[in-house]
């Protein structure tokens, strides 16, 4: 069984998802700590007239010192919500299916949330699921994994019985093959597409979140996203 790990970010990019359609289970890592400068977790990228459209998500910081990322709490004070989903409505007012999934983002900027987890599981599981990605989702926080770094990595293999562990080909250094090896466990690594498909607003943008691509694609995102070969190798 090949497991992946990610940490849960904000409406992620197309690499996201692609790595979970290589893997049997992803595991998000959401009982790690919480990262004290910017992060993929609270912002991510759309498109707008000026290029790169930056959406983040304000949290509760200061005073609270180290958080694990499933304590991290959304701060709903003040007129961010109502901004970004004027921004997103304008913004892709045209494409072609952004009415869809009109209903999911008003979800987002609703204050229906108040862990960013909760928010962030949300749009990974609705974006998965229009993907046609089926592959399952496990949190952290429902093993009982204690470890950290590479350790963590390959306890979370062992508590999940998987036999191949799955890292982009861009961390490889970062990855203690010998442990991995002498725990019995295949390092794969892969690379992922950075898919082209018709955008608005002129030249073409990459990794922006995959919600611009559902977007733009509809029912057509998922050959897109998974072309015939993968980019996959042991």
């Amino acid at each position: 069984m090949i497991l992946s790990t990610y940490q849960p970010f904000f409406s992620p990019f197309p690499a996201f998802f692609y790595k979970a359609h290589l893997s049997d289970v992803m595991v998000i890592l959401d009982d790690v700590q919480f990262p004290l400068q910017t992060t993929w977790i609270s912002r991510n990228r759309f498109k707008n007239d000026q290029g790169a459209l930056w959406i983040t998500i304000p949290v509760w910081k200061k005073g609270l010192g180290l958080q694990k990322i499933n304590q991290v709490r959304i701060c709903h004070e003040g007129k961010w919500r109502k901004k970004h989903l004027v921004g997103l409505k304008s913004s892709y007012a045209n494409a072609p299916y952004f009415r869809e999934h009109l209903n999911v983002v008003e979800e987002t900027f609703s204050e229906k949330f108040d862990r960013l987890v909760d928010l962030n599981l949300m749009i990974i599981r609705y974006i998965k699921e229009q993907l046609g990605i089926d592959t399952p989702i496990v949190l952290q926080s429902d093993l009982d994994v204690s470890a950290k770094g590479n350790e963590l990595l390959v306890q979370l293999c062992w508590t999940l019985q998987a036999s191949n562990y799955l890292a982009q080909s861009a961390i490889r250094k970062h990855l203690d093959a010998r442990l991995f090896a002498e725990a019995g466990i295949e390092l794969n690594f892969f690379t992922p597409p950075s898919p082209v498909y018709p955008q608005l607003w002129g030249d073409f943008v990459h990794d922006l979140s995959a919600f611009d691509l559902l977007f733009n694609c509809g029912p057509k995102s998922h050959e897109i996203l998974i072309p015939p070969v993968e980019h996959y190798k042991r």
